[in-house]
């Protein structure tokens, strides 16, 4: 059986102690696309041919990390909580219009469903507790693979055919969030308090959460599940 190769966009890092920037990436992400019959392939922020790029994948994973410049989705003043790195922005928004455009298979985990939703034109909440307060906390003090809200996806959404449409306790740490829907997005899922917790395109070639089912993978069969569907669509959708 083919094993599609899937492309997983990576975190920035300078070292304080003068080594040379670098990019990075969580193990779990890797590890949940090889569980599903995937072969993860890490994208440098350096990355310039875009095209050729996405060109030689069968799909793209926008991975978690560092928050988005307040500038792309038209906020001119930055929130003093909020932490940028502009090479990861120069980089993952054009790499993801296009892969929408050539009709890629996506999956946005965390930053990547706001990155997905700044990308196509929406916008984000820069600061949950201060923009938008809720009883429901959306960064957790608990273990990683621990879900901590609720979490409902939406009747006849893809993400409901992947993981089903019972609702799911669903991990969290973040503390910005989608605020208007780009126009071609529509809402998959929400969390307890309303707030936008999954994003897809019509057709369900894209499909964005905003918790981190690779860290709940191992241990929750429907976070699993989400990683196979994907994988699936990748070998049989993905490839130019």
């Amino acid at each position: 059986m083919k094993q599609p190769l899937i492309g997983i966009s990576c975190s920035v890092f300078a070292n304080d102690g003068g080594e040379p920037a670098g990019d990075r990436l969580v193990w779990a992400y890797a590890r949940a696309v090889i569980g599903a019959g995937g072969t993860p392939v890490l994208l440098p922020n350096l990355a310039t041919n875009i095209e050729a790029l996405l060109e030689r994948l069968d799909g793209l994973l926008l991975a978690g990390g560092e928050d988005i410049c307040p500038e792309r989705y038209g906020d001119a003043e930055r929130h003093p909580k909020v932490v940028v790195t502009p090479a990861r922005d120069d980089l993952e928004i054009p790499l993801a219009r296009m892969a929408v455009e050539l009709g890629l298979p996506v999956l946005g985990i965390c930053r990547g469903i706001q990155l997905l939703n700044v990308a196509l034109g929406g916008t984000l909440y820069q600061d949950l507790p201060d923009e938008r307060p809720s009883p429901v906390v959306h960064r957790q003090s608990e273990a990683r693979h621990i879900g901590t809200h609720g979490f409902t996806p939406e009747a006849g959404a893809r993400l409901a055919a992947l993981i089903g449409a019972e609702p799911l306790r669903v991990n969290t740490f973040h503390h910005q969030a989608v605020r208007d829907v780009a126009p071609g997005l529509v809402v998959g899922a929400r969390a307890e308090d309303g707030l936008v917790e999954a994003l897809e395109t019509a057709d369900g070639r894209v499909v964005a959460v905003q918790y981190h089912p690779e860290d709940m993978a191992p241990v929750c069969p429907r976070a699993a599940a989400l990683f196979a569907g994907f994988v699936t669509m990748c070998r049989e959708e993905g490839g130019r």
